[in-house]
């Protein structure tokens, strides 16, 4: 008789005593999720993306954009993207579990965790009340879009128009510059 396979589950506290050896771990409903330190093309594509979020998003104040950030949702959930958008009513001192509105997810694939970020992740997102997440191809050059109250992995590959409506005047997000280089 075949024995069902047991997967040990995990709650956010059970994180702290796993090892700082530059892995992310990350926990989705007590399943551990493990992913090596992102490469070099990652993490210039991702300083790119957050920076032209940062220059959007700070003159207005309404938000804080932060790489990576966290949404986490005690005791079994803690989700660590790339980047992370939230209103500034959060305070700057909050703990992540506090923080309970969340504008933007942006997962920038790497080969370890494509299947993670695609599969697994991007509807996590969405089912937690993230209203717009961006999966990041950077063999494709383009970012699939998928919105909380639309349709899922929307590509973009010029150019990518963010209009949260909190905010008046929409991001033109150019993506030749994003992608530039790789």
């Amino acid at each position: 008789m075949a024995m069902p396979a047991l997967v040990p589950t995990y709650t956010v506290d059970d994180l702290e005593a796993f090892p700082d050896d530059g892995n992310r771990y990350e926990l989705l409903d007590g399943v551990l999720l493990v992913t090596p330190q992102a490469a070099i093309p990652h993490q210039i594509v991702a300083v790119r993306v957050l920076g032209e979020l940062h220059a959007y998003l700070k003159p207005n104040g309404l938000a804080h954009v932060v790489g990576p950030g966290a949404v986490e949702i005690l005791p079994k959930t803690h989700l660590e993207p790339d980047i992370l958008v939230f209103p500034a009513s959060f305070p700057v001192r909050s703990k992540w579990f506090e923080v309970r509105d969340w504008w933007l997810a942006v997962e920038v694939f790497s080969p370890s965790s494509v299947i993670y970020d695609r599969d697994f992740k991007r509807n996590a997102y969405l089912a937690l009340g993230v209203a717009e997440v961006w999966l990041v191809d950077l063999d494709q050059q383009e970012i699939l879009v998928s919105r909380r109250s639309g349709p899922t992995d929307l590509p973009a590959r010029q150019k990518l128009t963010w209009a949260p409506a909190e905010i008046p005047r929409p991001l033109e997000l150019d993506l030749t510059a994003i992608f530039a280089g790789l």
